[in-house]
């Protein structure tokens, strides 16, 4: 079974429709714009992963993914929670913030960061499937979360701070170098 789920062509098959659902989702949640950020880390993601051969063991870049995951959580989720930052995105979108009780939602946070979380023990056991989660999420960590550097101008007036800008100056650094880890077979 594990061969099955191991060869190439099938992988990127369930990765691609893993990704186009998480978009679907994504817009069922914030609408276009929103999405088109969103897509940038599962998308480069995803084409990272499909470029690349490297398959290292988990150890090689377990502290940079543990640590760019504490940095999401601890740090950067917690800045825009508490800085309004869906508030002060939807002034750029037009779409209004989120219910967080809306099934679309849901499923986007619980997909995305629970396969995040899978992703340690796929890669342990084996799974190709892992490496395309590690890709995605590091580059959603360290290429989407740029977009908070995008978002003043955007807004117009003079440049300023918008909320989750701080954090993604640990969490952004922290996610390349786990991309770096990850690119090695070392």
């Amino acid at each position: 079974m594990k061969e099955i789920f191991n060869n190439r062509v099938y992988t990127v098959i369930v990765a691609f429709i893993f990704t186009a659902g998480l978009l679907s989702v994504g817009y069922a949640s914030f609408g276009f714009w929103t999405t088109i950020i969103f897509a940038s880390g599962f998308l480069s993601g995803f084409i990272i992963w499909l470029l690349s051969r490297a398959a290292p063991p988990f150890a090689t870049f377990k502290v940079q993914y543990w640590l760019t995951f504490a940095a999401f959580i601890g740090l950067h989720r917690m800045e825009e929670y508490f800085m309004k930052f869906q508030e002060e995105l939807s002034t750029i979108t037009g779409n209004p913030v989120p219910d967080i009780k809306s099934p679309a939602l849901i499923i986007l946070v619980l997909a995305s960061v629970g396969a995040w979380l899978c992703a340690p023990l796929l890669i342990k056991r084996g799974y190709a499937f892992g490496y395309y989660l590690a890709w995605t999420f590091f580059a959603a960590m360290g290429i989407t979360e740029l977009a908070h550097f995008v978002f003043p101008l955007v807004k117009g007036g003079p440049y300023g701070y918008f909320p989750g800008m701080a954090s993604v100056i640990v969490l952004a650094p922290l996610a390349w170098w786990g991309m770096y880890r990850l690119s090695r077979n070392k």
